[in-house]
């Protein structure tokens, strides 16, 4: 989608004027996680209008593959518009203009199966599965386990503006079923499926192999299935949050996605990659839009590889990710720039 971003704080009925940028959960992970030097392809819908040519630019200078984006005719592109607050808020709003959107249409028919099977990650999102039957029929074809497939990750990403009843919503608990690696947040598990606490969700998603359990400020747990004589366990894993001087909390589930996918594809133990899922969820909350530039590798090599107590005082404050040419050492607060 195209996002608009104000200006100004306050009320969407009272901010005069926004800045426009480019969103979307599945575009956002292909961006930062190209930006590290990682191959991606995006595939999708855009209108033939100026915000699809917009989205295509913007992406592809983010080092993406777009080629099999389709162009629709018929139908425009998704737009979206937010107020400064964080979303945990009730000050926050968000006006979604996708009903009817070139995305909306996406059915599996549509899609080039060797674009779609072709790397060694499929990463999907639960906001694709509320846009329309078509793209719900969509998601459940993807999530269907079968032979060959990548290894799938699936984002719940539950938006309660997209879905008019959490009974709805519990779908998103079937698609994650059918996943390899899935990602969802405590407060998205509580609300759209009453589920409380990680235990409670890993209870409830004991196929996919790999369980990430978001608990915002806190951390997060990694839950990964193991094999042991006699039957099956789990392995759990918790990393706890960095102290950050929050910018913007919107895009920061997608950042910390592409941090953990990015150490997932580099094989990196469980803790690595919940410290990456931290530090580039940190280069999101400390930027005002939806998409940050990532640290470079070796810098969030770095940082994830300090000892607990080092990580526990790492500060990080906007800027941070150019810290690594400034001087600063590892394990102190990075100020302002």
């Amino acid at each position: 989608m195209v996002t608009f971003l104000p200006r100004l704080p306050g009320r969407l009925a009272d901010v005069p004027s926004f800045d426009r940028a480019i969103g979307g959960a599945e575009s956002n992970v292909a961006c930062t996680l190209a930006r590290t030097g990682h191959t991606t392809r995006w595939i999708s819908r855009v209108g033939t209008d100026g915000f699809g040519d917009h989205l295509l630019a913007a992406i592809a200078d983010c080092g993406v593959d777009v080629r099999h984006v389709r162009r629709d005719p018929l139908r425009p592109t998704g737009v979206y518009f937010r107020t400064a607050g964080d979303r945990a808020t009730g000050t926050h709003e968000v006006a979604y203009y996708r009903a009817g959107s070139a995305a909306s249409a996406m059915t599996a028919a549509d899609l080039d199966p060797a674009a779609l099977y072709g790397g060694r990650i499929l990463h999907l999102s639960g906001i694709t599965a509320a846009l329309s039957a078509d793209c719900l029929g969509l998601l459940t074809e993807l999530t269907t386990r079968r032979p060959g497939r990548p290894l799938l990750s699936f984002d719940v990403n539950y938006r309660p503006g997209l879905w008019r009843d959490t009974a709805r919503a519990r779908v998103l608990l079937d698609l994650a079923r059918g996943a390899d690696l899935v990602f969802v947040g405590d407060d998205e598990a509580r609300d759209a499926w009453g589920l409380h606490g990680p235990r409670a969700i890993r209870r409830a998603l004991p196929e996919p192999h790999t369980l990430v359990v978001k608990q915002g400020k806190a951390g997060a747990t990694v839950f990964r299935r193991t094999r042991e004589p006699g039957g099956r366990c789990d392995d759990a894993t918790f990393v706890p949050a960095l102290d950050v001087d929050l910018v913007a909390a919107t895009g920061a589930g997608d950042a910390f996605a592409a941090g953990f996918l990015s150490a997932t594809l580099r094989g990196l133990p469980d803790r690595a990659r919940l410290r990456h899922g931290h530090l580039w969820a940190a280069a999101a909350l400390t930027v005002p839009g939806d998409l940050a530039t990532p640290p470079s590798r070796p810098y969030a090599d770095r940082l994830a590889a300090l000892d607990d107590p080092a990580w526990a005082r790492l500060h990080l404050a906007p800027g941070w990710t150019d810290a690594a040419t400034s001087g600063h050492r590892a394990d102190e607060e990075v100020p302002t720039h």
